[in-house]
């Protein structure tokens, strides 16, 4: 398992700053964002646009991630550990037994 990173990512950036509107802003307006791998660790994400991201091997232990909606991200790898995950919507493929291991217990998804 690969440790979380700190990216350089300016959008990456946004989010840890706690600026969700200018990341969706930013996104909206065609700016690539790299979010594999990186660390979402206790970051309030509420709101934010994730449509096809790449959240492969993301970390989001103890991150808000209530009301977003995951359908058309990648999520292999990816960490919910102690995440507040009320009203997702998640990738069909992921059962949601292995989300409720994930947020309990930190086990990584597994998204075919």
């Amino acid at each position: 398992m690969a440790t979380p990173v700190i990216s350089q990512d300016p959008l990456y950036q946004m989010l840890r700053h706690d600026n969700v509107q200018g990341f969706n802003q930013a996104r909206a307006s065609g700016t690539p964002c790299d979010l594999r791998g990186c660390d979402l660790r206790g970051l309030d994400l509420r709101g934010i646009n994730l449509a096809d991201a790449d959240l492969t091997d993301a970390y989001f232990r103890g991150a808000d991630l209530r009301g977003i909606d995951f359908r058309s991200c990648l999520m292999d790898g990816a960490s919910l550990a102690d995440a507040k995950i009320s009203g997702c919507y998640f990738p069909v493929a992921i059962p949601a037994a292995e989300i409720l291991l994930s947020v309990t217990h930190g086990i990584r998804l597994r998204h075919p």
